[in-house]
């Protein structure tokens, strides 16, 4: 059964969804401030916005996929945003990677309107989304966290509903605790790899099916080894995410000195110009040169 969903946000994980969501026979309205991103969408079938408002009136469904907290604020209260246009009843559905104490200001202020609100980042990058395969953790009352899968399951394989409004948010940045510590051990192991004179590139069909394999390691070791930059994700990206963790902690009281490390390792490449470039790009803090990064 198709739906009629709003989309704020066309970026590279927003275009992605909006691709799929059409694709799989949606009805798709779609606002982004740069319209070259909305223009991308119009040309496969969705019909164009000229505000978060508009994104949201007449559907049932408004999915955001934004940069951070305030910009998630603006699009949704603030003037032509989406609580003007949308209907009550209607379920924002936030797939941006947010601070889970703003999601949950953001639910409360949306429950007021008579809105429902679901946190539901991801984890895959926009070739899962593609392809109908990503990962969500999703945060809200379950009604709601159920209603937000009708259109959810075009664009992922494994949903699952980890609790009350930003839930999902916190479950987001463990994954970020994982995956920030994972891109550095793959790198810094393939680094060793090529110093030692080691095919890096057969370590993944070496190491297959033991304890140190993974999706990871499969997809971006021979990255690594082969300087493939190209972008499906950024560095600054992995920053914003990593100071979320170190704040949350902080409130938790949670000891995180790997995280911090880890932080402050993707700190230094944004600070020597690499923040925009993919994540496979921290392996320039391990072989000490910074090249050309392909474009």
């Amino acid at each position: 059964m198709s739906e009629r969903i709003g989309l704020v946000g066309a970026g590279a994980m927003g275009g992605a969804i909006g691709t799929r969501l059409l694709d799989t026979g949606n009805a798709l309205t779609v606002f982004d401030l740069d319209p070259e991103k909305v223009a991308a969408l119009v040309e496969k079938g969705a019909v164009a916005a000229s505000s978060s408002a508009e994104a949201a009136a007449g559907n049932s469904f408004v999915i955001t996929s934004l940069n951070a907290s305030r910009i998630v604020e603006i699009a949704a209260f603030g003037a032509g945003g989406i609580v003007e246009g949308a209907a009550t009843g209607t379920l924002i559905v936030d797939m941006s990677s947010i601070d889970p104490g703003a999601t949950r200001d953001f639910a409360a202020r949306a429950k007021e309107r008579g809105l429902g609100w679901v946190d539901s980042p991801l984890s895959g990058g926009a070739p899962k989304a593609l392809t109908g395969e990503l990962t969500l953790m999703a945060g809200g009352a379950a009604a709601d966290v159920e209603a937000a899968h009708q259109v959810l399951k075009h664009v992922a394989s494994n949903y699952t509903h980890m609790g009350p409004s930003g839930a999902g948010q916190t479950t987001k940045l463990i994954n970020q605790v994982l995956c920030g510590l994972g891109f550095l051990a793959v790198a810094e192991a393939t680094q060793l790899a090529l110093d030692a004179g080691v095919d890096a590139e057969k370590i993944p069909q070496a190491l297959k099916g033991g304890r140190a394999d993974s999706a990871l390691l499969q997809e971006y070791l021979p990255r690594f080894a082969t300087k493939d930059y190209r972008r499906t994700g950024r560095i600054d990206n992995m920053v914003k995410d990593l100071n979320a963790v170190n704040d949350l902690a902080r409130e938790t009281g949670t000891s995180m000195p790997m995280t911090a490390l880890c932080a402050e390792i993707h700190r230094m490449l944004t600070a020597a110009g690499l923040g925009g470039e993919d994540q496979a790009a921290v392996m320039e803090f391990f072989n000490g040169a910074k090249e050309e990064i392909p474009a």
